[in-house]
Parts: structure tokens; sequence; C-alpha cells
């Protein structure tokens, strides 16, 4: 089917289906931004408490929880697109943001947990600070939101803070605080515009 093929009816149809699209930026409801939110504070919490109050050598193996819910992410992802009726230049871009996030983030994990010699715990909270609030603040520029704006430049500003404080453990607390302002206030700040529409 080329172009010629369009009535002007359905022509008129397919631009206005796209300018909502690009409108609503989301037909998004916000579940995952609060899904990851709240899960990564509170797995958060909970390794501050293994690691502060029971000095617990594995405190780490909390994250372990996060591999369910990413392989649930992607099937949950890939049934929201074959939903969508319309995927823009916006959708790809926020998709690649992310991407390039993770990319980086593994490969920050992987140097540093070698030249650091195991010692990498001194430097990642600072370290997923900087580069987690990248993601957050280009994906509220990309689709002028906000709330993730001021979440992408909390992480930022979190950052900063945690180099003044010297204790790791306490460090740790900024974590569930990035969680806070970059996703779980976004996510229900979405959740409430989608129910609005």
């Amino acid at each position: 089917m080329n172009e010629n093929d369009f009535s002007p009816r359905q022509s008129l149809q397919l631009i206005e289906s796209m300018i909502n699209r690009a409108k609503d930026k989301y037909a998004e409801d916000g579940f995952m931004y609060l899904l990851w939110g709240w899960l990564v504070f509170i797995l958060s919490i909970i390794q501050f408490v293994l690691l502060h109050v029971f000095n617990y050598a594995y405190h780490y193996i909390v994250w372990l929880v996060t591999i369910p819910v990413f392989i649930y992410q992607i099937f949950y992802t890939k049934k929201k697109n074959r939903n969508q009726k319309v995927f823009t230049y916006t959708d790809a871009i926020i998709g690649y943001v992310w991407i390039t996030y993770a990319i980086v983030m593994l490969l920050l994990c992987f140097f540093i947990g070698i030249l650091t010699s195991g010692e990498y715990f001194k430097y990642i909270i600072h370290i997923l600070l900087a580069v987690y609030g990248m993601p957050v603040f280009l994906t509220g520029i990309i689709i002028k939101y906000r709330p993730l704006i001021y979440g992408g430049i909390a992480c930022w500003v979190l950052c900063i803070l945690s180099t003044f404080i010297k204790n790791y453990d306490y460090q740790f607390l900024c974590i569930p605080a990035a969680m806070i302002v970059a996703w779980i206030i976004p996510g229900y700040s979405l959740r409430a515009k989608y129910k609005s529409q």
C-alpha cells in the first residue's frame, strides 16, 4: 500500500493519531517507573540494613531479585509495543538512551571492579548516581516532562552530596532518595495524568 491508496479521511486519521501520540507523550501509565522505583528503593533499604545492622558479607545478594523483574519488563514491553498503534521517533530515542545507560553502567562496573582491586564500593554510589541522572534527565528533556528533568538533576545533586558522606553505609542511602525523586514521584505523576485522559 502506498500513499496514493489512502483516502483523505484515512490520511487525516493517521495524522490525527500521530499528533495525539506526540501530544500524549504518554500513553504511559507510569507502571514501569513505579515498579522499578519501588523495587530499587526497597532493595537498597534492605541492603543498607544487611550491611549496617547485621554486617552481612553478602548484602549485595538482594539485587538478584532484579533479574526476574528485568525479564518481566522485556515481555511487558514487547506486549505493550504490539498494542501500541503509533511508534514515534521519540519512543525509539528514549529506548536508545536507556540502552546506552545500561551499557555504560555495565562497562563502568566491570572496569571499576578490575581497577580498584575489589574496593569498588568506595566509588560505585557516586558513579551510579552521576550516570543514572543522565537517562532520567534526557528522557525528561525529550518528552518535555519536568518531574523527570528535576529527577535527573536531583541524582546529580545527590552524587555531589554523597562525596561528603564518609561512611559508605550511609552513602548508600542516597540510592533510595534518588529513587523517590527520579522514579517514584514521576511515576505517580504519570499515573495521575494517564487516568485523567
